[in-house]
């Protein structure tokens, strides 16, 4: 009986706490996400990209995203600031991104990573109490020259073992592990193969990947939160007249300049951060995320130019047409779909750093040092006061820039034309 409560307790919290099934995308409409982290994180890299994937994913949603990440933190320090960085903004969802600091840059010790499970659990149990969902993520490998025919070697060793330490915690915890190390690992090991004289691919330095290694990382983590990877996708059969659509709609068929014509309404967009490409020859991550796809049967043979709203974007045989073309790499160069993309990832990035530089660093982390020689007595009653005026004035400001993400995302119907290639 003891044992059947228990259960059944268990099973309670996890519905109170929103918790999907295997299957489903951890990230539902209506969610505050905040991303917990070290400087990894603070570089606003992989969390910039994670919330411009799933936004324009799903663009309809209402999603407020916040990133807390400190360089130098460990998971005792993100235990320990929780009810000011997390549980303040009441968040539904959180993303917990600890251990490449905590395993200390050396050999795997007992007494470090005992350290590191003990923050992570004292943030299990204020998420659990506060009914938040937990998407648990593993640090990713270090990116070296000098790690040899595998980058699993040195301080990757240890980052593996404190990764499988992490699944233990959101195991115990009804949480979502998600391995970003070994998926990270493969795409290293795949590259230093291909290599007669490994140049590291990540970007950045050994520890900070910069946008291609983030790219990397914000896939992978995508990828293990259960991420839908169709945009749209239109089939056409001009013969019969037919039309079969996925999250998109189409309108006004007809015939045009010896091919064809529509509009296509997508009920989402493709996206790939464009000064992350280098990492697209080790991993396709645009085509893997980013099913945007057209087929058209009954073109007569030849080459087409395919045109969005006026703007050639690609070039292809009918017959490839006939197979199913992904569109995606196409439409984010040019034309109205890669336009509206670079508007919200634009708009994006300035929330961000808004909120980093005006209210995170700006405020809560900014010291507070009065010298002695100006000789003003104020109170820390007083300096706590006008801190908090300051807090109001900029979050509704920080709520200014959330409304202008949100009005860069509604997608608008284009004209899509097949029309025979003039050269």
């Amino acid at each position: 009986m003891r044992w059947t409560s228990r259960l059944g307790s268990f099973v309670l919290t996890l519905l109170a706490c929103g918790f999907a099934s295997a299957d489903e995308f951890f990230f539902k409409d209506g969610d505050k996400v905040v991303m917990i982290g070290d400087s990894i994180t603070e570089q606003h890299l992989y969390s910039n990209f994670v919330e411009t994937w799933v936004t324009t994913r799903f663009p309809g949603w209402k999603l407020t995203f916040r990133n807390v990440g400190i360089g130098g933190d460990r998971s005792p320090g993100g235990n320990e600031r929780f009810a000011r960085d997390v549980a303040f903004f009441q968040p539904t969802a959180l993303t917990v991104d600890f251990g490449m600091n905590d395993g200390g840059y050396r050999a795997f010790d007992e007494p470090g990573f005992k350290t590191y499970m003990e923050g992570l659990k004292g943030m299990a149990d204020k998420a659990r109490a506060a009914h938040v969902r937990v998407a648990w993520l593993t640090p990713q490998p270090i990116d070296t020259a000098e790690q040899g025919p595998t980058a699993l070697t040195g301080y990757n060793e240890t980052l593996e073992k404190y990764s499988a330490g992490l699944k233990t915690i959101a195991e115990e915890n009804g949480g979502l592990f998600v391995d970003q190390f070994h998926p990270y690992l493969q795409v290293l090991n795949e590259a230093r193969s291909k290599q007669s004289k490994y140049v590291p691919i990540s970007g950045g330095d050994a520890v900070h990947p910069w946008s291609p290694g983030q790219a990397l990382m914000a896939a992978s983590i995508l990828k293990g939160m259960h991420f839908p990877t169709t945009v749209s996708s239109v089939s056409i059969d001009l013969a019969s007249g037919t039309v079969d659509a996925e999250r998109a709609t189409v309108t006004d068929l007809r015939k045009h300049e010896g091919g064809v014509a529509f509009v296509r309404t997508d009920e989402g967009l493709p996206y790939f951060p464009e000064h992350a490409s280098s990492i697209l020859p080790w991993a396709p991550l645009l085509e893997e995320l980013n099913r945007y796809t057209l087929k058209i049967t009954g073109l007569n043979a030849g080459k087409y130019d395919i045109k969005l709203a006026g703007v050639t974007v690609a070039q292809h045989t009918a017959a490839e047409l006939e197979k199913g073309v992904n569109l995606a790499e196409a439409a984010l160069k040019i034309g109205p779909v890669a336009e509206q993309v670079r508007a919200i990832e634009s708009a994006i990035r300035i929330k961000n750093e808004y909120h980093h530089a005006q209210i995170f660093r700006g405020v809560h982390l900014a010291p507070v040092q009065i010298p002695d020689w100006l000789g003003l007595k104020v109170s820390p009653a007083e300096i706590e006061s006008r801190k908090q005026e300051v807090l109001k004035t900029r979050y509704a400001e920080l709520e200014k820039r959330d409304e202008t993400v949100r009005a860069t995302l509604p997608v608008k119907g284009h004209t899509v034309e097949i029309i025979p290639a003039k050269s």
